[in-house]
Parts: C-alpha cells; sequence; structure tokens
C-alpha cells in the first residue's frame, strides 16, 4: 500500500495536515491554527512586525515559517543573521513542546548565528534589537538547561525595543 504525500506545483513535498499552536501535524479534519504560506516571503520590516505578531500570540512555530522564508530569500549579506533568528524561534518552539534538550540547542545556535553574523560590523536591519533578543535567549537557555519552567510569558520575546521582562522583574 502506497500512500499520496501533499505536493506543490513543481512536484516538492508539502504537508497540508493542520496543526496545532506548537506547530505538530494533527489528524486530517481537525481544526487548527492558521497556517503560514509555505511560499510567504516578506521583506525584513514585514518579516519582524509579522514574527511578532505571532509570537506574541504565543506561535513562535509560524514565526519561525516567516523568519525562514525571509532566510531563504534574502541576499548573502543578511543570509546567517535571518537564519539564526529562525533558529531562536524554533529554540522557542522546542520549549513550547516541553522539549528541553532541543530548546537549548537551538536557542544557544541561534545566539552564536547572530554573534557571528555581528562581527561583520553592519547594522541590524529591521529595527532589529540584536542585544535584547540574544540576552533573552541566553536566558532562557540558561534557565531551561537548569530545569525551570519556561511559562508563556518567557516565550514571547521582544525582537524591537527591547525583551519582555522576566517574571522577577529582572530582564532577561
Amino acid at each position: 500500500m502506497t500512500t499520496t504525500r501533499d505536493r506543490d506545483e513543481r512536484g516538492r513535498a508539502r504537508n497540508a495536515r493542520p496543526r496545532d499552536a506548537a506547530g505538530r501535524p494533527l489528524p486530517h479534519g481537525t481544526a487548527g491554527v492558521d497556517r503560514v504560506p509555505e511560499d510567504l516571503v516578506l521583506p525584513p520590516d514585514e518579516a519582524v512586525t509579522e514574527a511578532q505578531r505571532l509570537l506574541d500570540e504565543g506561535l513562535p512555530f509560524q514565526a519561525h515559517e516567516v523568519l525562514e522564508g525571509t532566510w531563504k530569500d534574502c541576499g548573502d549579506d543578511c543570509r546567517e543573521l535571518w537564519r539564526a533568528l529562525a533558529q531562536l524561534a524554533v529554540g522557542l518552539t522546542h520549549a513550547q513542546r516541553g522539549n528541553a534538550r532541543g530548546a537549548v540547542a537551538l536557542l544557544r545556535r541561534g545566539v552564536e548565528g547572530i554573534r557571528v553574523w555581528r562581527v561583520l560590523g553592519r547594522a541590524a536591519p529591521a529595527g532589529l534589537d540584536l542585544d535584547a533578543v540574544t540576552a533573552h535567549a541566553e536566558r532562557l537557555a540558561d534557565d531551561v538547561e537548569a530545569g525551570h519552567d519556561a511559562g508563556p510569558d518567557r516565550l514571547r520575546p521582544r525582537l524591537r525595543g527591547g525583551a519582555v521582562r522576566h517574571p522577577d522583574g529582572e530582564r532577561p
């Protein structure tokens, strides 16, 4: 018995199954959250705005999809930065799903990618606050690694204008 896969017009495999808020596939016919179109490519400023909206709604998997579209479409000068931002969103997704090991690995990989990109000395595009983003991701990775709960508010970093406040009042 063979199963047919969802494919796009060019024959590339796609997955049309609905997904939950954490991006996990649901059975066909189940109501899921709105999906980001697989071919969505936004300019950097719009991508950051949309990714922030999705993060604020507790949808880091979908934010990753938005950032990934920009990563795959941007020029070589910013490609690694957008990839690092997409990795941070995947790290948030793993934290949301309770996968501590995956969360820590992807958060740290994203932070390292941002640091490597920053060595180039370029200004951050789209008003990104890379200091706040990396500080938030590092603190979250440390806390998850130490076994602390990554509550929903910790999974909503601010991409522009500073990170969310940590529950104890400190900045991440």
